[in-house]
C-alpha cells in the first residue's frame, strides 16, 4: 500500500469521524467552540501519528479520547472552580467504556444534531453554511475559503463569528422540540441545498464545479434522510442530488469546456444514480402533500430518463413546474418556467415570460435571465439579439467556464467560429 493511498485513506476516514466525535465531545462538555478545537486537535494528532503507527482498531474511541483529554486540559487552565469541574471529567473520560464511545445508534444521531445547531436561524445563511462544511463537513476552513473565493482569515473569522453567535445565544445540543422540528428542518434542507448547488455549479472561479462540495452535500443529506425516514422533502432532496450529479461527467469536456444539457454524452451519466434517485422520488411523492424538492426531483427524473434531448417529455415538465411555481417563490423556477413553456408553446410563449421577469429585481442583473433570452432568440432565429444577450450574460457572470461557454455561443452566431 503506497503512503499516498494511506494518507487519503486517513484523511477520508478523519472526514467522515469528524462530526461524530465532535457531537460525543459536545454532547458531554456542552461547548461548541471549545469542542470543535479539541476535535481539531485530536485530528491533527490522529493525522501524524497515524501513518506512522498505523490506524488504531476503534479510530473513533481514540479520537474521542484524545479530544476529552484536550478539554480536560483547558479547563484546568482556567479557575480553581473549573479545576474542580475538570477533576470530574477527567474522571468521567478516564472511566468511559469503550462501548459508550462507539454506542450503536448515537454516532449519526450526534451527527444530526449538529447539523440542526449549524442551521440554527440564529445565525446567517452564510455562516449556517460555513459552520456545517467545517463541524459536519470536516472541511478545513482554508478549503471552505478556496471553495467560496475568499481569503482564509475572512472565513477563519466567519467561522468565529458563528460559533460565539452559538455561544451567546444558549443553543443546547438537543434536536429541536417537536414544535420546532418542521421549521428548523426545512433549514438544515435548504443549508446542503445551497451547498450542493455551489460544488454542482461554482458561482465564480475557473472550475465548473467543486465535487467535493457536491459529495459532501449527498453524504450529509443522505444521514438527514435516514435519521429523518419519515420527512418526504429530505427524499426528495436527496433524490434530487443525486438525479442532478448523474450527470456530472458529461458536463464538460476534456478540455473542461462546459457541454449543455441537450449536447451531453448521456452514455456517460451514472445511471446507478439516476436508479437510485428515481425509486426515491416515485416512493415519495404518493407519500404526502407534494414539497420544492419533491417536484424538482421529479423534474429532473424526466430529463434523465429521456435516451435522447428530443425525447424529453416537455409537456409533462412543464405541468411539473406550474405545480412548482405554486409552492415555491424561487426566481430562478420561474425561469426554467419560461423554458418549458417555450418547449412546449413555442418561443414567443417563452420569450414573453421572460419579459415579466424583468420587473424582478432578484433576476433582473442576474446572467441566467439573459442566457434563457439568448438560447430561445437563437432557437426563434434572431441571432443578432442572441449574440448581445449571450454576451451580456457572459459579462454578468463571474464564472470562467460558463463566460467562456456563453461567449462561444456568441461567437458561432456571429461567425467568429
Amino acid at each position: 500500500m503506497t503512503r499516498q493511498f494511506v494518507d487519503f485513506s486517513i484523511e477520508h476516514l478523519l472526514r467522515e469521524l469528524t462530526p461524530q466525535v465532535l457531537g460525543t465531545v459536545v454532547r458531554r462538555f456542552r461547548d461548541f467552540a471549545a469542542s470543535e478545537d479539541a476535535v481539531q486537535e485530536a485530528s491533527l494528532a490522529a493525522a501524524l501519528q497515524w501513518p506512522r503507527e498505523g490506524i488504531p482498531d476503534n479510530p473513533r474511541a481514540w479520537l474521542t479520547q484524545v479530544a476529552f483529554r484536550r478539554m480536560v486540559d483547558n479547563i484546568r487552565s482556567e479557575s480553581a472552580r473549573r479545576i474542580r469541574e475538570s477533576e470530574v471529567a477527567l474522571e468521567t473520560a478516564a472511566h468511559t467504556p469503550e462501548w459508550m464511545l462507539v454506542e450503536t445508534g448515537t454516532q449519526e444521531d450526534d451527527t444530526l444534531v449538529l447539523l440542526f445547531m449549524c442551521c440554527h436561524p440564529a445565525l446567517t445563511t452564510s455562516s449556517a453554511i460555513a459552520l456545517t462544511l467545517r463541524a459536519v463537513g470536516g472541511l478545513t476552513t482554508a478549503e471552505i475559503a478556496h471553495a467560496f473565493l475568499v481569503p482564509e482569515s475572512t472565513m477563519a473569522q466567519r467561522i468565529s463569528r458563528a460559533k460565539q453567535t452559538i455561544k451567546n445565544s444558549g443553543i443546547p445540543f438537543q434536536l429541536p422540540t417537536s414544535d420546532e422540528q418542521s421549521k428548523r428542518l426545512s433549514t438544515v434542507l435548504h443549508v446542503l441545498y445551497l451547498i450542493f448547488n455551489e460544488g454542482y455549479t461554482t458561482s465564480s472561479g475557473a472550475e465548473l464545479r467543486r465535487s467535493d462540495l457536491s459529495q459532501e452535500a449527498i453524504r450529509l443529506t443522505r444521514i438527514v434522510r435516514r435519521l429523518q425516514s419519515n420527512s418526504t422533502e429530505a427524499a426528495g432532496l436527496l433524490a434530487l442530488m443525486l438525479l442532478t450529479d448523474a450527470r456530472r461527467l458529461a458536463r464538460t469536456s476534456r478540455d473542461g469546456d462546459l457541454i449543455a444539457l441537450d449536447h451531453q454524452d448521456r452514455s456517460l451519466w451514472d445511471q446507478k444514480q439516476i436508479a437510485e434517485g428515481v425509486a426515491l422520488i416515485t416512493e415519495t411523492l404518493p407519500k404526502a402533500s407534494v414539497g420544492p424538492y419533491q417536484l424538482q426531483a421529479a423534474i429532473a427524473a424526466i430529463h434523465d430518463e429521456a435516451p435522447r434531448a428530443e425525447d424529453t417529455d416537455w409537456p409533462q415538465i412543464l405541468a411539473l413546474y406550474e405545480l412548482l411555481k405554486r409552492v415555491s417563490d424561487n426566481p430562478m423556477v420561474k425561469l426554467n418556467h419560461a423554458i418549458a413553456a417555450a418547449m412546449v408553446h413555442g418561443v414567443r410563449k417563452g420569450l414573453k415570460l421572460l419579459d415579466a421577469l424583468e420587473s424582478d429585481d432578484r433576476l433582473a442583473n442576474h446572467h441566467r435571465l439573459h442566457a434563457v433570452r439568448a438560447h430561445l432568440l437563437e432557437l426563434e432565429g434572431n441571432y443578432n439579439s442572441a449574440v448581445n444577450h449571450y454576451r451580456e450574460a457572459a459579462a454578468k457572470t463571474g464564472s470562467l467556464p460558463e463566460r467562456n461557454y456563453l461567449l462561444t455561443q456568441a461567437a458561432r452566431l456571429s461567425g467568429g467560429e
